[in-house]
Order: structure tokens, then sequence, then C-alpha cells
């Protein structure tokens, strides 16, 4: 089955940009960014803090079902204009990866469906290229995927 998700890495850069186009009004695929309990819907993750504003903190956290934490990420707002455009960090803790910056881009493209254009810059080419080696493409397509199942039953 073919990625709906398209991930895109110039060789010798550091960064990649992620597109999708989802079958969802503009401000419905906003909300999945911003509404915590559509977040932990489509992320599978606990939302601890999300503080849509410059300047706000956000933190995810995925237990175990023994309630041990496999993975937690947090990071601050540089930019959170709603319907347009989000500038972010991201730190998976626990990891050796450095600190990403995010841009997210929204975009209507008719009534019923929008574009989402993510550009992460990372720390160095090395580090970007070794994100690469891990299933990254699949696991943002199957969270993709499921963004758009569970906004599909908001419309």
């Amino acid at each position: 089955m073919e990625r709906k998700t398209k991930l895109s890495a110039e060789e010798g850069k550091q960064e990649v940009v992620i597109t999708r186009d989802f079958e969802l009004p503009l401000e419905l695929l906003f909300k999945a960014y911003e509404e915590p309990e559509i977040v932990e819907q489509w992320m599978g993750t606990k939302v601890m803090k999300l503080e849509n504003r410059a300047h706000g903190g956000w933190r995810f956290q995925t237990s175990d079902p023994q309630g041990n934490v496999v993975f937690s990420a947090n990071g601050v707002y540089h930019e959170f204009v709603p319907n347009k455009k989000i500038t972010r960090t991201f730190e998976m803790e626990n990891t050796p990866f450095p600190v990403q910056l995010e841009y997210l881009e929204f975009e209507g493209l008719t009534d019923q469906s929008s574009r989402l254009v993510m550009k992460i810059v990372f720390k160095s080419v090395e580090d970007r290229d070794q994100m690469l080696k891990l299933p990254f493409a699949q696991g943002i397509n199957m969270a993709h995927n499921k963004l758009q199942e569970v906004v599909n039953k908001l419309k």
C-alpha cells in the first residue's frame, strides 16, 4: 500500500520535509494538533502539557501496560497561529538525539481537504540520517492515517 505521507530528505542537508494531504477541512486538521483529547487518540500517547501559544510548552508521555514510561517528548512553541502554522522544538527524552526544530504549515486545499507540510531541522546531517534509519517514515505515515481516522469521526 502506498504511503500517503511523503517524506523528502535531500542528500547532505540536515532537514526532512514531510507532506500529507488530508480529506479534512483545514480547521479540523489544525484541531488535531491543538486539542489534547484528539492528540492523545491519534498519537496513542498521554498529553501531559499542551500550551497552545508562543513560548508555551508541551509534553507527551507513553507508558506500557505496567505503567513504565517507554517514550516521552517535550518542547516549546515559538509560533502558534491557528489554522496556519506551528513552530516548535521537539526533544525525545532519554535518547541520544538532540533537540529538533519543527515548522508545521497548514493549508486549506478545498472546503473538505487540507495539507500539512512539516519541515524538521536536525542539529546535523548525521543526526538526521540516524533518525531516518529508524522506522520514522512508516511511523509518521501510521500516525497520520490514525489522525485522518480519528478526526473523520468529528466531521
